[in-house]
């Protein structure tokens, strides 16, 4: 392994799933202003995930649809006329 590469200020950090409100602890570098009081009543680092484990397709074997944003809603309201007259065509 290769010194000096790898970062030396390691913390205790929250990641959140944000499609299922799943929370884990683990040690990151990553920068955050977000803070939130884990189960040890001490305060850490939040880190906000869109998918992870606990959501993801491949690991669950489910396929759930994550659109945290309404895309997909927004495009079929937009569109449906377009969706219907294909639907009678």
């Amino acid at each position: 392994m290769k010194k000096g590469i790898h970062p030396k200020d390691y913390r205790f950090v929250i990641f959140k799933d944000m499609s299922n409100e799943y929370t884990f602890l683990s040690r990151s570098t990553a920068m955050t202003k977000e803070t939130i009081v884990w189960e040890d009543g001490k305060e850490y680092p939040l880190i906000k995930l869109e998918i992870s484990h606990t959501s993801h397709p491949f690991y669950t074997g489910k396929m759930q649809l994550v659109d945290t944003a309404g895309r997909v809603d927004k495009f079929k309201n937009r569109y449906q006329k377009h969706i219907d007259k294909n639907k009678q065509a």
